[in-house]
């Protein structure tokens, strides 16, 4: 685990108190790739690895779709390579779209090739900032960041599983250990797996999730037909509405959550 303080600029005094809506966005950005049909994998690959100028016009309109939220997890980031021209995406996005706080887990290192990543975006400061390297160690990560003191804080992870179906539940039993004492529990990103699978189902079990949106495909964002881009919400927390967004911006589309903040928590913002 590695703890890290904020990077973030000046931001005017406040604070969210019970009872006020928060909106949380999770996107799977495809290192800002837009992707509109399958053979656009092939044709289109060579941006996995080059830089391209259609790029960054993509993380442009991605920024101003981030604008209405106010926490964002964002999957397949890249954290400055060759191929992001050397631009920090979450960086930019967090510059962008106006967030004074943001954090980069970079999660597999391949040098000037590819700074894979996972980012967050927050309008709020959190209290405290965690990173873990989900077993077996394959270039998988997720962010914890706690906002809020003591019992009442909310907790939010977001996350990037592994395609393996035995790995994913390792690596969700690795989080449900490290989330089990939280009340107030928010998972996102892209698990990888959909709602009806046994090692998802053990875990919203185990940590008192619910999925309010999981009936809504996410990939691939041209015909979306697979469930697999996901924000889990405790029990806890009261959801008012869940939406997949059809924002095709990525080879993934955006899911969305808006909840209460909870009786007890104070969030500076």
């Amino acid at each position: 685990m590695e703890s890290t303080q904020a990077q973030a600029t000046e931001v005017e005094a406040g604070s969210l108190k019970a009872g006020q809506r928060l909106r949380l966005l999770s996107y799977n950005i495809q290192a800002g790739i837009d992707t509109s049909q399958f053979r656009d994998y092939l044709t289109k690959g060579w941006r996995h690895v080059l830089p391209s100028r259609q790029r960054l016009h993509n993380l442009d309109r991605i920024a101003r779709m981030l604008r209405g939220y106010d926490l964002v997890g964002l999957q397949e980031v890249d954290s400055g390579s060759l191929r992001s021209g050397f631009l920090d995406m979450t960086e930019y996005l967090a510059h962008r779209a106006g967030y004074p706080y943001w954090y980069r887990q970079v999660n597999r290192d391949i040098g000037m090739i590819a700074q894979n990543s996972n980012g967050f975006l927050s309008r709020i400061a959190p209290s405290r900032v965690a990173k873990y390297r989900l077993p077996p160690g394959n270039g998988r990560g997720a962010m914890v960041l706690e906002f809020g003191e003591g019992a009442e804080a909310l907790q939010i992870c977001t996350v990037h599983l592994a395609l393996s179906r035995r790995q994913r539940r390792r690596q969700l039993d690795f989080l449900a250990e490290r989330l089990q004492a939280a009340r107030h529990v928010v998972v996102m990103g892209d698990l990888n797996t959909s709602c009806d699978t046994t090692e998802f189902r053990q875990f919203v079990e185990r940590n008192g999730l619910n999925e309010p949106g999981c009936s809504k495909p996410t990939f691939p964002s041209w015909r979306p037909i697979r469930r697999i881009d996901h924000i889990l919400v405790s029990h806890s927390l009261r959801v008012l509405n869940a939406r997949v967004l059809d924002y095709p911006l990525s080879d993934h589309l955006p899911v969305c959550v808006e909840i209460l903040v909870p009786d007890g928590l104070q969030l500076a913002a």
